[in-house]
């Protein structure tokens, strides 16, 4: 294109130069194929013709250019010459362009018309051309239909061509097979043959069964015909012969089936010694190659117990060793931790072995699983149980072993350490690998004997705990009595130190006792039913032991209140005694009073020990007894109702001791009243001196009395039982206050007297927290009026408090002036309406 378009530039160009008028222009369609270029042609086509005009333009510029500033018009315009509207026109070629122009579009339209004219050729061509192509591509698809139905029957007859060959293959195999059948069936025949020939000739076998390199084929062979003979014989033995050839034939294979029972077993034996050959060699090619012939015979059962049985492990010596590593040197006892990690050192060492032998077996036997099975199962049938029969000797239940052999807690102990630790071997026995053996179950099985009476041998060891704690107590107790003697004692004052008291530590101890038997009842009965019955059984052992201990030591607390009370009394004498002899018998008395003093701590001590060793049965039972009963229905509840049983013997003995202890406060405030209460203390002389206000000497001694006393009740009692207790000592001291004054004449200042011993009497009740009590001495401080009040004041007197007639009536009697003021009569009709 860029060729044609110079050539047409020239001829253009020198067209121009001949004539300005004529332009020819020669556009061929082949100037706009490939990279066509509108403004190339543009400028093709007007290049020729804007030159001149071009150089007129530059020379116009140039003159403009020379224009000075004086020509510029003040709104930035130049001036233009005068002359300037008489040159040429601006664009001089216009016409000649406006003539290019259109004969170019006349050319254009020309090639579009040429271009048209052949696009409608090329279509029509198209047309036909497509047209041959439909039809060919008909004419294929019908030849491909063709081909296709070709090719599906050629397939079927290659199916059925298939099938056919393969059915013949499938005959030809079987053909083959029957033919291998027959020919192995011959030669088995020949064989059975030849071991049938004469019993117990093994000389005139074929060398197959001598040759040691085809000794796997040897044992494949005889075991067939075995089978195959004791199969025949057995056949007959069901079918009854009906002719003769039967029983002859029958009795030929007998013949057969023991020549090869005898080589079997002869041949089983040399592969036998073969492998242990091996084996002490650690030869595992051959071993592996022995133990996969050996399993021929029995599976492989007799080459997997002859290893086993020949493991150094089970050895008589190596056993031996077991007991003394365990055990220790012959003839000392026991103890349980150095047992526990005697076990645990010989088991580990067994499971090395285990797992050492393991990688063996897998190596060798083809079934190592069967060889691993049997290999564990000798262990815990053989080895453990050895070790155990003299580990857990048994002790007989009549006649228990003494605690200083140990007795039976030490048996329970070593049984408990040996069922943890062989139930650790089992599972690590299961790690290692045991095949489908049940370890666990075999396990279980070794220590039945033991468990199946476990809780009788649980039980008797409580009782046997108990009576040697007792025993031992008991003999502490005389042997601090026999060194004490009776050296120091105050007047019979240490008769309570004579007696063991209850200890809190005993009791902790046997909760501690209890809680170990809870322990192993966990270890040996995991079942939840199971576990709650003998955890019932050994719970109900701590209740029996706890309530009979506190229950014995509060009698014995009681006793020493009981002697204190005998003292009292033998040292009463009456009235008409020489002085020497009341001396003597007050000094008694002091004795037997400190002796009740000191009684009466030691029983408040006992009270305060007792419900310090109920409250830790208690809380034993709620934190490690409880939730094991929960699972069985009832058990709770029933060991609650045998808790408060059991404990209700104690209450009754502090119930009992409790009102010991008030006869023996009492007697004392009766003593020290009738020692100390002297009668002038409430009929004082009229000599003009100031009454005293101060409490009577009686009445300070009594009140310093209860107040040393009563120290330990404050501190032993509690809740209801210090309640009840305080109140029903303030009723009686109340009783015994309004007896004693009865004994006394009162004027009105001994009045004032007993009014300010009954304030000190009512000052100390009131520590009671007894409401009634406090109401009692108050209205004793409102009836201690009647004797101090005029006679003719009487009346107002019991109008303004009517709850003091009753007991005014026999105080009012007491008045020294009872019977000069003629009170009787005078208070007669007073009586009369309060009757």
């Amino acid at each position: 294109m860029k060729e044609s378009r110079d050539g047409a530039r020239t001829a253009r160009t020198s067209t121009k130069s001949s004539s300005a008028d004529s332009y020819p222009l020669v556009l061929d369609i082949d100037d706009f194929k490939g990279d066509f270029s509108f403004d190339a042609l543009f400028g093709n086509l007007v290049n020729e013709l804007l030159p001149s005009y071009q150089e007129e333009d530059a020379d116009s510029a140039e003159s403009h250019s020379n224009i000075t500033a004086n020509d510029l018009l003040p709104n930035g315009s130049s001036r233009l010459p005068s002359d300037a509207g008489k040159s040429s026109p601006m664009f001089p070629e216009v016409d000649a362009l406006l003539s290019l122009f259109k004969n170019s579009c006349t050319q254009l339209i020309d090639l579009r018309k040429q271009i048209d004219g052949k696009l409608h050729n090329l279509k029509k061509e198209v047309s036909v051309q497509d047209s041959k192509h439909r039809k060919t591509l008909g004419e294929l698809e019908k030849g491909v239909d063709g081909l296709f139905n070709s090719f599906a029957r050629l397939d079927s007859r290659i199916s059925s061509v298939g099938q056919t060959a393969a059915k013949i293959g499938d005959h030809l195999q079987s053909a083959d097979a029957q033919r291998e059948t027959a020919s192995q069936t011959i030669e088995l025949i020949k064989y059975l043959m030849e071991f049938n020939s004469s019993p117990g000739d093994l000389m005139e076998l074929s060398p197959l069964f001598s040759d040691d390199s085809r000794v796997a084929e040897a044992a494949s062979i005889a075991q067939k015909l075995r089978s195959f003979a004791e199969e025949d014989i057995g056949r007959q033995v069901v079918t009854v012969p009906s002719v003769v050839g039967n029983a002859t034939a029958s009795r030929g294979l007998e013949v057969a089936v023991a020549n090869l029972q005898d080589y079997c077993n002869e041949l089983e034996n040399r592969l036998l010694s073969r492998f242990d050959a091996a084996s002490q060699k650690r030869d595992l090619s051959t071993m592996a190659e022995c133990a996969k012939i050996l399993s021929q015979f029995n599976r492989g059962t007799s080459a997997m117990q002859h290893y086993v049985g020949l493991r150094p492990m089970f050895d008589l010596e190596v056993v031996n060793e077991d007991a003394r590593l365990v055990l220790g040197d012959q003839g000392s006892q026991p103890s349980p931790s150095n047992v526990a990690r005697g076990l645990s050192s010989l088991y580990k060492e067994i499971t090395d072995m285990v797992r050492k032998e393991a990688a063996t077996i897998t190596a060798v036997f083809p079934s190592p699983n069967d060889v691993m099975s049997i290999l564990v199962q000798r262990v815990l049938e053989d080895r453990v149980p050895k070790l155990l029969e003299k580990l857990l000797d048994k002790p007989s239940l009549v006649n228990p072993p003494p605690m200083e052999e140990g007795g039976l807690i030490l048996y329970l102990r070593l049984l408990a350490v040996a069922y943890e630790k062989t139930q650790e071997l089992a599972r690590d026995l299961r790690g290692v690998g045991c095949g489908d053996l049940d370890v666990e179950g075999l396990t279980e099985s070794l220590f039945l004997p033991h468990k199946d009476i476990y809780i009788e041998y649980e039980q008797a060891s409580l009782r046997q705990l108990y009576k040697t704690k007792l025993e031992e107590l008991h003999a502490e107790c005389q042997q601090s009595s026999e060194s004490t003697g009776t050296i120091g004692r105050t007047k019979g004052a240490s008769i309570a130190s004579t007696h063991q008291q209850i200890s809190v530590t005993v009791v902790t101890e046997f909760v501690r006792w209890n809680e170990e038997a809870i322990s192993r009842c966990n270890l040996f009965a995991p079942q939840p039913a199971a576990l709650a019955a003998i955890v019932r059984a050994v719970f109900t052992c701590l209740l029996d032991q706890v309530s009979i201990y506190i229950t014995e030591g509060l009698e014995r607390a009681r006793d020493s209140l009981t002697e204190a009370a005998a003292l009292r009394e033998r040292f009463v004498i009456g009235t008409s005694v020489s002085r020497r002899v009341a001396a003597a018998a007050a000094s008694a008395a002091e004795a037997a009073a400190a002796a009740g003093e000191s009684s009466f701590r030691s029983f408040m001590v006992a009270v305060q020990r007792c419900g310090s060793s109920v409250a830790i049965v208690q809380q034993y039972f709620a934190n490690s007894i409880s939730r094991l009963l929960l699972p069985v229905e009832g058990a709770h509840a029933a060991s609650c109702e045998e808790m408060a049983t059991a404990m209700s013997s104690a209450e009754g003995a502090v119930h009992k001791g409790l009102q010991q202890c008030i006869e023996t406060v009492m007697a004392e405030v009766e003593r020290l009243l009738s020692a100390e209460q002297k009668a002038t203390d409430y009929r004082s002389p009229d000599d003009g001196i100031a009454p005293d206000h101060r409490p009577t000497n009686a009445c300070t001694r009594v009140v310093a009395y209860l107040s040393r006393v009563l120290e330990a009740a404050f501190t032993a009692l509690e809740g209801l039982n210090k309640q009840s207790f305080l109140t029903e000592l303030g009723n009686r001291l109340h009783k015994g206050l309004l007896n004693h004054w009865q004994k006394f004449t009162f004027n009105p200042s001994g009045g004032l007297r007993l009014k300010r011993d009954i304030t000190e009497y009512g000052e100390f009740v009131r520590s009671f927290n007894a409401p009634p009590v406090d109401e009692k001495f108050e209205l004793l401080g409102i009836m201690a009026n009647v004797f101090i009040v005029a006679p003719e004041s009487l009346s107002s007197l019991f109008e303004g408090t009517p709850s003091i007639r009753k007991d005014a009536q026999r105080f009012i009697q007491l008045r020294d002036d009872y019977k000069s003021a003629k009170l009787a009569s005078r208070l007669s009709s007073l009586w009369a309406g309060s009757n």
